[in-house]
């Protein structure tokens, strides 16, 4: 399917020393060390889309000893990268005051890899004994269950070595879109079979954006000025010139080369990981309760939810759905 996209342009320009010195100093956490996946906050960076709109942003890389939520909660940054909205709506039935306030992702990145040959379709996944870590066990492996009737006997634990997976031609095993297939396809020479879980129906956002509840209610035109920065970065990244993003990115993680990102932004396009759904007629970001909804209640049936919880409490709508200059119709 081929898309018409438009912009609003976002052109050069030169901060003065003066202008610089009034802008809000802004801390983003992100949940893991940079990759392509956080490309679209780097662009914003690296173009001048943040300190268009005033803000100086600062990206604060996460990692396998950081948590960046932590320190938000702490009051030490201002926004932080989040994953799916299991972890929002938690936060709302412990009363922690953190609200998603855009979705860059329209389909989580989750997928379930086979051996060519070994699966057609998701459900033949069924036939397999399959890795999966100990937070998929939790999250969306219930919901495998009770949509498809996997069961807990054909589960191992996963523990982030692809080795039993290359050995055996009857094992599945969980992996990101841009990680472990591209890790199978240099370690085990071949191009596996990945099932993205979102096109099976696992229905959340990710990659999304969290701020406190308070900043919301006293600087919600920092709030929007992020936000809009952050969809107008994503939209650049994707299909404009990123080339200073990426030094960035390679910056802050040395171990990211240029095939790893170009591979894994060949993926997110071709999956629609940014640009499909709600995107499509409200812009990248796009957050709905439709969807919210969706979701939930689908985590209710697996049991990994309580049907108590006030979810819509875990997201605000108000700062996307606008087009912001965007359009990917």
């Amino acid at each position: 399917m081929r898309f018409m996209r438009s912009l609003v342009i976002v052109l050069p320009f030169i901060i003065s020393t003066a202008h610089a010195a009034d802008m809000e100093k802004v801390t983003f956490g992100t949940n893991w060390l940079a990759q392509a996946e956080h490309g679209g906050f780097y662009q914003a960076v690296a173009d001048g889309t943040y300190a268009e709109c005033g803000l100086d942003v600062t990206i604060l890389p996460g990692g396998p000893q950081v948590n960046n939520r932590a320190l938000m909660l702490a009051g030490k940054i201002h926004f932080h990268m989040g994953g799916d909205l299991i972890a929002a709506f938690n936060s709302v039935e412990q009363n922690i005051p953190v609200v998603s306030v855009a979705a860059i992702f329209q389909k989580h990145p989750q997928v379930i890899l086979a051996h060519p040959g070994k699966a057609e379709k998701f459900e033949d996944l069924k036939d397999l004994t399959l890795l999966i870590g100990d937070n998929g066990f939790r999250t969306y492996y219930p919901w495998m269950k009770a949509q498809y009737g996997f069961t807990d006997e054909q589960r191992v634990p996963y523990t982030f070595n692809p080795a039993p997976f290359l050995a055996d031609e009857n094992k599945g095993m969980q992996g990101y879109l841009s990680s472990e297939p591209y890790v199978v396809e240099k370690e085990g020479g071949f191009t596996p079979e990945v099932f993205l879980i979102a096109d099976a129906g696992y229905s959340t956002y990710a990659t999304t954006i969290e701020t406190m509840a308070e900043t919301i209610e006293n600087k919600p035109e920092v709030v929007q000025c992020f936000v809009d920065g952050s969809i107008k970065g994503w939209y650049n990244y994707l299909y404009n010139d990123r080339a200073a993003a990426d030094e960035l990115i390679k910056a802050d993680n040395p171990e990211m080369s240029d095939d790893k990102i170009a591979y894994a932004i060949d993926k997110m396009l071709e999956r629609g990981i940014v640009d499909s759904g709600d995107a499509l007629e409200m812009g990248i970001g796009a957050l709905t309760d439709e969807k919210a909804a969706d979701f939930f209640n689908k985590m209710v049936e697996a049991g990994v939810l309580s049907p108590d919880i006030e979810y819509s409490n875990a997201y605000n709508t108000s700062f996307v759905n606008k087009g912001v200059g965007i359009n990917l119709k």
